[in-house]
């Protein structure tokens, strides 16, 4: 089944499919080493994992297992990061959450303004009954983005990843349909 991208809209923000032109602005993000701190992979290096991401990106929206939209903001159409759903399994109804944002766009809530677009269309559209996220233990942020959105705090994933050379736990969030406030 094919799972298209979203094109969704805040009074904010826009998600949208990436097109080929975010590919610039798509390095930048993944590069950065202070955004990807408590990242389960290095910054980019190449050039070249941008165009792949993309690919990947449009193979999971072909192939019904995701939709992952770039954030852009309505006002000056500035690329903000990227939210998306993973591992859609339509039998179980559920899928995973996640989100990357740069600096420039911390503490504005736009990570839970894009994130609130996505569960409305995956719980509405999409008839999901659960979504689950993960975030490295250390990374509160991330955390209160979740807890705002009604995630619980469901348990610790104890050593599950090294970053930056540094073993660490996750935590994992849930979302149920039927406590899902949107």
């Amino acid at each position: 089944m094919v799972l298209p991208t979203p094109t969704l809209r805040t009074a904010r923000l826009r998600l949208r499919p990436f097109e080929d032109s975010d590919q610039d602005d798509l390095f930048a993000l993944h590069s950065n080493a202070g955004v990807l701190r408590f990242w389960d992979a290095p910054p980019w290096t190449e050039r070249a994992r941008a165009e792949r991401f993309i690919a990947v990106c449009r193979r999971m929206a072909a192939d019904g297992s995701g939709a992952r939209p770039a954030v852009i903001r309505a006002s000056d159409g500035a690329f903000l990061g990227w939210c998306g759903l993973s591992r859609w399994n339509p039998d179980h109804r559920s899928a995973s959450l996640g989100f990357c944002f740069g600096e420039a766009a911390w503490g504005h809530g736009y990570a839970t303004e894009a994130a609130g677009a996505l569960l409305r269309w995956a719980f509405g559209t999409l008839d999901l009954n659960r979504v689950q996220a993960e975030c490295d233990t250390r990374n509160a942020a991330s955390a209160r983005v979740l807890e705002k959105l009604g995630f619980v705090r469901e348990g610790t994933l104890r050593e599950d990843c090294v970053v930056n050379g540094e073993v660490s736990d996750s935590w994992v969030h849930g979302l149920l349909r039927r406590e899902w406030a949107g």
